[in-house]
This record gives C-alpha cells, structure tokens and sequence, in this order.
C-alpha cells in the first residue's frame, strides 16, 4: 500500500469521525435542550429554589435564543466546560477525568482478554470444524453468551472470592496501599511509572475479575464469527490454489485463513468495545469500580442531568473512536480497503 494512498484514506476516515461526533453533540443537544419544554427546572433539581433554577438558566444560556445555546453546549463540549455537579459539588469535567482512566482501564483489559480467548477459540472450532471440541466451544461460548451480567459477576465473586477466596470482589486495589500519583490516570500503569511494584500487583488482582466477567460473557459473539469466517475462507479458492501449489497446510492456516478471517472479528473487536463500554455501568457498580459506568449508575439514580450529558456523549465518542481505529486495522489486515478508498 502506497504511503500516500494510506495518508488519503486516513484523512477521510478522520473528517468522517469528527462529522459523526459533531452529529451526536447535535442529537445530544436535541434531546436535552429541545424536547424537553425546561431543562432549566430539570437540570436544577426538582426541589431546587427559583434563584437556583435562574442560576442553572444563565450557566447554560438557556434564555437565549437556540442557534446561540447549540454554539455555547458546542464550545463547552469540546472545551471540556461542563460546569459545576450539582450533587457533589465538584467540576463535572474533574469528575470524568478521574473516573474516565478507570473505566478505560476495565475496558481495555477486558477487550484484550475478549479477542485473545475469543479469536483463539474460534481458530480452534474452524480448525476442528465438526468435531466434539467443536461442539464443545460452542455449547461454551453460547452458555456464556446467554449468561447475564448480573448474574455472571455475583457467581464469579462467590467461587472466587467466597469459597476460593484467590481474588477480591470489589475495589480497584488494597487499601493498606498507598496509591502512586496520577499521571495517566490508568492506577495499573501509574504504578508501573513509579516502580510501585505492590501497587502494580495489586491493581493487577482486582482488575482480574471485573474484567474477566465482562470479557467472559461478550467474547462468545467474537468466537462465532470468528469461526464461521474461517471456515468461509478455509474453502475459498485462493486457499485451495495455494494448497495445490504445494504451500505446507500450518503456512496456509496462518497467511491465508487467519488473516483473512480476522477481518470481520476486527469488525465484531469495534462494536464490542461500545458493549463493553455500556456493560461497566452493571459491573462497576457490582464490584466496586470507580469508573464511569459507576458514575453514571449514580447520576440516574439521582437524576443528575448536567452530569448525564458529559457521560452520554464520553460512551459515545468512545463507539466513534473504536470503530475509527478498527477502520485503520482494516486498511493494514487488507490493504485493498484502503486502495479502493483513494480510488
């Protein structure tokens, strides 16, 4: 793929992802300045006093006219202005920048282990198409699949903190610790930084069953189709071609089958990191986990709207730039995409 056919490919796949999340800031707009006849007494609070609500009208100039407040709710979001909480206290903005790295955290661990044992087991099936492993992983991957967040946490923290008590079930690491000072914001990476080895493990051991519950019940989707796009492309012509040709069968598995076949487990990789994304409102709030999904979790609880917008539109650009960067992986898993884009 030629340097300059990449570079175009990406440009337009960068201004494509910047117009999709100015079209979510505008739909979050909508929703919340628009349909509703006042947000000013919403997002003030139903017991809040009329200076209070006057306040929360000027902070957001919801007494100008609309083309105006679209431009100021544009100019705070990507400012990162997002006012005062008003349950905490605290700036909104402070609050996602603490909580954000956390949940990032969660869900990168949990992608990571979703496509290794996922990819992995569907590599595996394809390999041992219609036999009883076969079977076997997808009795497995479907029982998982079917598996509640809910109830997948609460009996990981009874079988492995409970009656094998090997792991904790809540928190982000041992109290009895002193945390590093933030640089990331990642606690695990953070302490990686300041050679704070017990932290580092620690964090480690508390990240392992959040993760792995949220991993566990979503890398069922990533096995099957996984394992049906490597049977498509164990029996295409091109495979048999190079397997006429003399090409030893481990080398056509491994040029051919599955780099063919992770193409579409790339594009299962994007959407599940938007899955993930909306399952750590359950999992945070199941094991403890200072994150967004817990944050959220509480802002619905305590109908905390100029809290919920931020959040809204963090899940959502979040989907955008997941789905951004499994784009460019095409482009290196199949450099045709990115070749017939320029053309």
């Amino acid at each position: 793929m030629l340097l300059r056919e990449f570079l175009r490919f990406l440009a337009k796949r960068t201004v494509g992802a910047i117009a999709i999340m100015l079209g979510v800031v505008v739909t979050v707009f909508l929703i919340s300045h628009v349909l509703n006849p006042d947000p000013a007494h919403l997002w003030a609070g139903a017991r809040a006093l009329p200076s209070q609500v006057e306040a929360v009208r000027i902070r957001y100039h919801l007494n100008e006219p609309l083309p105006s407040q679209l431009y100021y709710f544009i100019t705070d979001i990507f400012s990162g202005n997002f006012g005062a909480d008003p349950v905490t206290g605290q700036s909104i903005a402070s609050e996602i920048w603490f909580y954000g790295p956390n949940t990032l955290e969660l869900v990168l661990a949990s992608l990571v282990i979703t496509v290794v044992i996922g990819v992995g087991l569907g590599y595996v099936a394809a390999m041992r198409f219609s036999t009883k492993l076969d079977s076997l992983i997808r009795i497995t991957y479907l029982t998982t699949w079917a598996t509640p967040y809910y109830l997948g946490a609460i009996g990981a923290i009874l079988l492995f903190s409970e009656y094998i008590p090997i792991l904790p079930s809540g928190g982000m690491y041992s109290l009895t610790l002193t945390p590093p000072n933030p640089v990331t914001g990642v606690f695990v990476l953070d302490s990686l930084l300041a050679l704070n080895f017990p932290a580092m493990a620690s964090g480690l051991q508390h990240l392992i069953l959040p993760a792995t519950v949220l991993a566990m019940l979503d890398f069922g989707i990533i096995t099957r189709v996984t394992r049906s796009s490597m049977l498509d492309v164990r029996w295409s012509v091109h495979v048999k071609s190079a397997r006429a040709r003399g090409v030893p069968e481990g080398e056509v598995n491994r040029r051919h089958v599955l780099r063919n076949g992770l193409i579409d487990a790339n594009t299962v990789s994007a959407l599940m990191f938007g899955w993930l994304l909306s399952g750590t409102v359950i999992i945070e709030e199941i094991f403890a986990w200072p994150g967004i999904g817990n944050f959220a979790y509480r802002a619905i609880l305590t109908s905390d709207y100029p809290a919920l917008v931020p959040i809204t539109i963090f899940f959502a650009f979040g989907v955008v730039i997941a789905n951004f960067i499994a784009d460019v992986v095409y482009s290196f898993l199949d450099p045709r995409i990115a070749l017939g884009e320029a053309s």
